[in-house]
């Protein structure tokens, strides 16, 4: 799910970059060292939308650098257990399938799999139904739901599910368009 939020982070800049765009440097800096990371608390931060509040800087001794609090709005993404997300297959394996909705990595194991599906081996491996009608391979996109999450200081573990109503795949890339 995505949220917008008001973070706070101290940048650590440069003597040289003292002057009349002090301002700008500030921002391009800040979004260059959050954007597309993630924190365990809040998510993985997508955009900076504004910055709203820079303060008064403080000289680090000895080196020059200049350490400035910072106040920013973003949008962060967060995923929650029972979130339903729509996500596109990157690997497949007899074990399950990995899938990436955004930045999030989600496994879905072979036991969270509809029992109808069979793992097919070979150059492209999938899970298939018996009649044939329906294949996850990589790069499909299907539609899942989280049923759990591991928080770590840097990144965010899923694991999902296709075996609920209204599940499964929602494009096949093999199919005619």
């Amino acid at each position: 799910m995505f949220f917008h939020m008001v973070l706070e982070r101290n940048l650590l800049l440069h003597p040289r970059h003292f002057g009349p765009h002090l301002r700008e440097k500030l921002v391009m800096k800040l979004m260059k060292d959050v954007e597309g990371t993630c924190s365990g608390r809040h998510g993985f931060v997508v955009a900076i939308t504004a910055v709203d509040g820079i303060g008064k800087g403080e000289i680090r001794e000895g080196t020059g650098f200049v350490t400035f609090p910072v106040t920013y709005q973003c949008v962060v993404f967060r995923p929650f257990k029972g979130e339903v997300l729509e996500a596109v297959v990157t690997m497949v394996n007899k074990m399950g399938f990995f899938a990436e909705a955004g930045p999030v990595q989600i496994f879905v194991s072979s036991h969270l799999i509809p029992d109808d599906m069979e793992f097919q081996t070979g150059d492209m491996p999938n899970y298939t139904t018996s009649d044939g009608s329906v294949k996850i391979q990589s790069d499909s996109e299907v539609r899942l739901k989280i049923i759990g999450t591991r928080v770590d200081a840097t990144e965010i573990f899923c694991i999902g599910t296709i075996k609920d109503d209204f599940l499964g795949v929602i494009n096949d890339p093999d199919a005619a368009v």
